[in-house]
C-alpha cells in the first residue's frame, strides 16, 4: 500500500508543472537548439522567435530541473541530456515526449469527459478554493516563519494581502500584547472574519478592505507583513507597493518580505525557478526575484539596513527592511 501522506498527496498534485516545462522544451526543440553552442535567452529568443520574459523564465526553469547548465548567463544542453532529448541523437527519445505533449492536451480534458454535466466553477468558489490552498501551504510553516522573524517587541502588524489571517494568527499567538491590521480584498476579508472569530481571536484584529495596487495601505503600524505577494508583481509594481509599505510604518518600523527568494543565476532554489513560470503564466508581469533586485526596490523607496533574514527553499525566504 502506498505511504501517502500530506506532502506526498501536495508533490503529487504540482508534478505537472516539470512534466510541462520538459514538454515545452522539446517542443520548441530546445535540446537540440542548445545541443552544440551555449545561448544567451536573448540568442535563443530570436532563434524561436519567442517573447523575452517567457523565454528568460523557461530556460531558468529546465536549467534548475538540470534538464540544462546555466554559466554566465548562456544556456547549455549538456552530452547526457542531449543524448536522450536531441532530435540528432540516435539514441533521443524525442518523439514520445512529443507524443505526450499531444497526450497532455486530451488528457486536460479528462474531468469534463467523465462529468460531462458538471456546471462551471464560479468565480467565488475559485476565490474561496484558492484562499483554502493559501491557508494548507501556510499553516504547517506560518508558526515557524513568524518565530524566525522575532516580532516580540511589536504592537501594532499590518498583514498585507493577509488573505483568511494565516500568518496574522500565528503573529497573534507569539505575541500576547500584539494588535493586529488584516488588509485584503473585500471578499476576502470576510473569509478572514470567520476564521479569526472561530479561532477568538477577531476581537485583536482589525479588519480593512481595499486593493493594494489602488487604495493606500492604512498607517500607525511597527511591523508590515508582505508574505507570498511580490512574485505576482512587475519590478514597478513592487516598488510601488514597497513605497505604500514604507508610508504605513511609524519611524523605526519594520517591513519583512517573504516570498520566493533566488540565488543570483535565476535557477535556485529549483522550487522559486519553477514557479516562475507560474507567474508568467498567471500574470502581466510577475516572476520570482533574487535578494539583490528586492533590496534595490527596496533601497528605491527609503528602506534601510536591509538583509536576508532567511534563504528561501519553499517560499520561506525573508527578507528584513526598516524604516529610518
Amino acid at each position: 500500500m502506498a505511504d501517502w501522506n500530506r506532502d506526498a498527496i501536495l508533490t503529487l498534485a504540482r508534478s505537472f508543472m516539470e512534466s510541462r516545462l520538459l514538454l515545452t522544451g522539446a517542443e520548441l526543440n530546445l535540446f537540440t537548439l542548445l545541443e552544440k553552442e551555449a545561448l544567451s535567452a536573448a540568442q535563443v529568443c530570436e532563434r524561436i522567435a519567442g517573447d523575452l520574459r517567457g523565454v528568460t523564465i523557461l530556460l531558468d526553469a529546465l536549467a534548475g530541473m538540470e534538464l540544462l547548465s546555466k554559466e554566465d548567463g548562456r544556456y547549455r544542453c549538456d552530452a547526457v541530456v542531449a543524448a536522450l532529448l536531441s532530435e540528432s541523437s540516435p539514441e533521443t527519445v524525442q518523439p514520445m515526449v512529443l507524443h505526450a505533449g499531444n497526450l497532455w492536451q486530451r488528457w486536460s480534458n479528462l474531468t469534463v469527459r467523465v462529468t460531462p454535466a458538471r456546471p462551471d466553477t464560479s468565480p467565488g468558489g475559485w476565490l474561496r478554493s484558492f484562499i483554502g490552498a493559501m491557508h494548507t501551504i501556510g499553516a504547517p510553516q506560518a508558526g515557524r516563519i513568524v518565530d524566525r522573524i522575532n516580532p516580540a517587541l511589536a504592537g501594532r502588524l499590518l498583514d498585507v494581502g493577509g488573505a483568511s489571517g494565516t500568518y496574522t494568527l500565528a503573529f497573534l499567538r507569539a505575541v500576547p500584547q500584539l494588535q493586529a491590521t488584516l488588509f485584503d480584498r473585500p471578499e476576502v476579508v470576510e473569509i478572514a472574519r470567520v476564521r479569526l472569530r472561530e479561532e477568538g481571536l477577531l476581537s485583536r484584529v482589525r479588519l480593512v478592505a481595499g486593493d493594494f495596487y489602488t487604495d493606500p495601505l492604512p498607517g500607525g503600524h511597527d511591523l508590515v507583513f508582505l508574505s507570498a505577494i511580490i512574485h505576482q508583481n512587475s519590478p514597478e509594481q513592487n516598488e510601488a507597493l514597497f513605497k505604500k509599505a514604507f508610508a504605513a510604518l511609524d519611524p523605526g518600523g519594520r517591513l519583512i518580505v517573504r516570498d520566493h527568494i533566488l540565488e543570483p543565476d535565476r535557477t535556485r532554489p529549483t522550487a522559486g525557478a519553477i514557479f516562475a513560470v507560474n507567474m508568467l503564466m498567471g500574470t502581466a508581469g510577475g516572476n520570482c526575484y533574487t535578494f539583490e533586485e528586492i533590496r534595490e526596490g527596496l533601497e528605491r523607496v527609503g528602506f534601510t539596513a536591509i538583509g536576508l533574514l532567511q534563504p528561501d527553499s519553499r517560499m520561506d525566504g525573508l527578507v528584513e527592511a526598516h524604516r529610518p
